[in-house]
């Protein structure tokens, strides 16, 4: 009996691909987006954002954030994509 041939593989590599970006983001509803800024202008993004989309309507949080040399903020701000 034979050993059947091996399937090509680069149909599999790009499954794999697709589904590791895919689930790089959490799937959880929320929209995130980060920014890396001085600590000023971090600080008007983020007014910027809460008057945007209010808290209480989008849920609107600073999901993380890190004080980089120099002054600088790196942090994560998500929210719902629409109110209810």
């Amino acid at each position: 009996m034979r050993t059947p041939a091996r399937p090509p593989l680069d149909d599999l590599r790009k499954r794999l691909r697709a589904s590791r970006e895919t689930e790089r983001m959490p799937r959880d509803g929320f929209l995130r987006e980060t920014f890396v800024l001085s600590r000023t202008e971090a600080r008007a993004k983020a007014q910027e954002w809460f008057s945007r989309w209010p808290k209480q309507a989008y849920w609107t949080e600073i999901e993380s954030w890190f004080e980089r040399p120099g002054d600088v903020i790196e942090f994560t701000i998500r929210r719902l994509p629409a109110a209810d």
